[in-house]
């Protein structure tokens, strides 16, 4: 029996003596934490819809001809201003000409045979009240009568056609504005046998542009008229237009099995900066408020350690961004159940001691938040740490906006 407890003395010194070698000479003392602290700032916050689409006049026109022949002369050309009814293009008139003058001949005949019909059914008229003629004899004349002023009539129609026709050869302009596109040069033959050919397109007003965006079905329930947007163009990547959306067109644009919406967007040019045909890179505003308490997104993924509960942490003075200016009631948010936010927890530090708070958020840009309910200006946030036994999901640079959002209760 002494045999045993000598052993189990023996096992019992041996341990003993290894945890204070380990103690004394290989344990590591515990790392304290290290906790950065970011007061909320008041700022302007905004959720947008971004798309691409094309840069247009709002109104143009195209000018045709509906006679056929070949350009004799061109008034005008690319980039010309022209006014309503100026002169832009003649055909050449040779051929209608001919038909005027041969039209203009067989009514002056028509209208000599109607004179000489009328004296004769008058002549007739009056040998068939003395029954001096037969009532064949009378009808035959005031059949001629008829006839001669059918005849008028049709040769009028065809003269009437002839100078209209003739008229055709001279291609007005029925708008004012300014040439964008001419489609003909002198000496080329245009053909209006089956449709009508464009000669010149015409933009009413290019101070006034709109910009054709196609939004993708996932953002376009967001989108509605009115909304706010800006745009560049790689022309003046350093110039921001501005601009309103004006209607969502109903027609889907299927490419690839993406479905896109064209959207129409109004935007000024009166610098002229804008041109036809150029790409936008659109930015829609779908919601904004001005003045809004924030935080920074990465707060709502700290979570504190067991270590930094128990009080070993060491605090980084809180950063405050900028001076908080007064609220202002400029809440521009239609959406209800942004107005009434999502339920959060973050992370304060009051004194010494880390505390948990329930907070309401609302607008996200996946790099601020805005807090409607729960902070205040003066809380020191808990927006990442270092050291410990790591408890923070997340790096202490702001969240990607490629990356997936993670689950927030409500």
């Amino acid at each position: 029996m002494a045999k045993y407890k000598r052993v189990i003395i023996i096992v019992a010194v041996v341990l003993l003596a290894l945890l204070l070698i380990w103690y004394f000479f290989f344990r590591k003392p515990p790392v304290k934490a290290t906790f950065t602290t970011e007061f909320p700032r008041y700022g302007n916050i905004s959720t947008t819809v971004t798309a691409t689409g094309t840069i247009q006049p709002v109104d143009t026109v195209a000018v045709g001809t509906q006679v056929s022949g070949y350009l004799k002369y061109l008034y005008v050309d690319f980039n010309s201003q022209v006014k309503k009814g100026q002169l832009l293009a003649q055909l050449d008139q040779t051929l209608f000409q001919a038909s005027v003058d041969q039209f203009s001949g067989q009514l002056a005949v028509a209208n000599s045979n109607l004179t000489y019909q009328t004296a004769n059914f008058g002549r007739q008229e009056l040998l068939y009240k003395t029954g001096a003629i037969s009532r064949a004899d009378y009808d035959n004349a005031s059949y001629q009568l008829n006839a001669a002023k059918a005849n008028v009539a049709a040769v009028t129609a065809q003269l009437k056609s002839a100078r209209t026709n003739l008229d055709f050869t001279n291609i007005y302009s029925p708008i004012d504005g300014v040439v964008l596109n001419r489609n003909v040069s002198i000496g080329q033959t245009v053909a209006a046998s089956f449709n009508t050919p464009t000669l010149f397109v015409i933009a009413k007003d290019i101070t006034k542009m709109q910009v054709e965006a196609s939004v993708d079905e996932a953002d376009i329930g967001e989108v509605r008229d009115s909304l706010r947007v800006s745009f560049t163009v790689d022309a003046y990547l350093d110039d921001v237009f501005d601009g309103r959306v004006q209607e969502i067109r109903l027609q889907p644009s299927v490419s690839s099995n993406v479905v896109t919406y064209n959207t129409i967007i109004n935007a000024s040019n009166n610098q002229m900066k804008l041109k036809p045909g150029m790409t936008a890179n659109v930015t829609i505003y779908t919601a904004e408020r001005d003045s809004a308490l924030l935080i920074p997104v990465r707060a709502l993924k700290f979570r504190p350690d067991s270590a930094s509960l128990s009080k070993q942490y060491i605090i980084l003075p809180a950063v405050r961004r900028n001076a908080p200016p007064e609220p202002k009631d400029t809440n521009r948010v239609t959406d209800r159940k942004v107005r009434e936010g999502t339920v959060n927890y973050v992370w304060v530090l009051r004194g010494d001691t880390l505390q948990q708070k329930r907070i309401r958020t609302g607008l996200d840009d996946n790099t601020q938040l805005e807090v409607l309910h729960g902070l205040s200006i003066n809380d020191k946030l808990i927006t990442g740490q270092e050291g410990g036994t790591t408890t923070s999901t997340a790096s202490q640079s702001g969240g990607s906006p490629f990356m997936p959002k993670m689950g927030r209760r409500r």
